[in-house]
């Protein structure tokens, strides 16, 4: 297991120097100057502009600009925001565990919606329960998430009143009522990130239990007189999530880009929010040091996933 991680590991490093010699590229030649407001005030002297474009290597070629971030994020330096006026590392680190707590309690919320009904789906092909669960995932995933979140926020927030459609990190309530406040904003940016991704989930549990209950070997388990329950859970549901497995690793990538839009709407103080402000603002070293996140989140997930695997099935091996 050991050397599978490290070869894992030294492969992940090309893909990760890939993406951030393209991405740095990318934003390299995008429109916009990090000092765009400096360079329009005319308090600002042009020797002061000039000197912190110098400072921080704006104007040098774009290949020694990138070796010059490379090594600083070697060493732990992701850089300055130019916009908040903090390093890079200190206003992420202060915005993820919010985008980590979100995404994390939607994808769970989605499972827990999706393996269960999936797998009953399944057992119960064409029946009232079947259709029932299709329509509703056809409709959870048919509609975007700023349309259910907007939804949301006028039934629950504006109509009913029950909900506050503004996730505030600053709360200042302590004990049991910070947890029950934290709780009821948390409701509505959950339940619409994780309730899309449920939809999608329930269609692939659904055909990959399909795939499985006729095979031999569930037949074989009931002839042998094993309980329903142990031959769906045990045999049946064990080897179907192989293919959800993947699905869920690779599926990472579109479930933050919901969480951006989500953040948005209801205003939580995540990556997604930063991204988009920082964007806006031109403000490169951040934009870049959140998408390299991402690419390797995606790749941390993808490795999980192929462990995960060995767990599944025991045919698998990692030597």
């Amino acid at each position: 297991m050991a050397s599978y991680l490290l070869r894992r590991l030294l492969a992940a490093l090309p893909s990760l120097l890939a993406i951030s010699l393209i991405l740095f590229t990318v934003l390299a030649l995008a429109p916009g100057d990090p000092f765009g407001e400096l360079a329009q005030n005319p308090v600002i002297p042009p020797e002061v502009r000039a000197a912190l474009r110098a400072q921080f290597g704006l104007d040098d070629p774009l290949l020694v600009r990138y070796f010059h971030w490379l090594g600083a994020m070697v060493q732990g330096d992701w850089g300055f925001s130019f916009a908040n006026r903090v390093n890079v590392d200190a206003l992420i680190l202060q915005r993820l565990p919010t985008t980590l707590y979100v995404v994390g309690s939607a994808q769970v919320l989605a499972l827990m919606v999706a393996l269960p009904v999936g797998i009953l789906a399944a057992i119960r092909p064409y029946s009232i329960f079947d259709q029932v669960a299709n329509t509703f995932a056809f409709v959870g995933f048919s509609l975007p998430t700023f349309f259910t979140g907007l939804l949301l926020i006028m039934v629950f927030s504006i109509r009913l009143d029950w909900l506050p459609f503004v996730y505030r990190s600053d709360l200042s309530s302590t004990g049991f009522l910070w947890m029950w406040e934290q709780l009821k904003q948390s409701i509505m940016p959950i339940a619409v990130l994780g309730l899309f991704q449920a939809a999608s989930y329930t269609r692939y549990v659904r055909s990959a239990m399909l795939d499985v209950v006729g095979m031999d070997y569930v037949t074989t388990a009931r002839a042998k007189g094993l309980r329903e329950r142990t031959v769906v859970i045990g045999h049946a549901a064990r080897n179907a999530m192989i293919p959800v497995v993947t699905l869920v690793a690779l599926q990472m990538p579109h479930v933050f880009g919901g969480a951006i839009v989500t953040e948005e709407i209801f205003r939580v103080p995540g990556i997604g929010s930063l991204l988009i402000n920082s964007i806006l603002a031109s403000d490169t070293p951040v934009v870049m040091a959140i998408t390299f996140v991402f690419a390797a989140l995606v790749i941390l997930f993808n490795l999980i996933a192929d462990l995960l695997y060995g767990f599944l099935d025991p045919r698998i091996s990692f030597h």
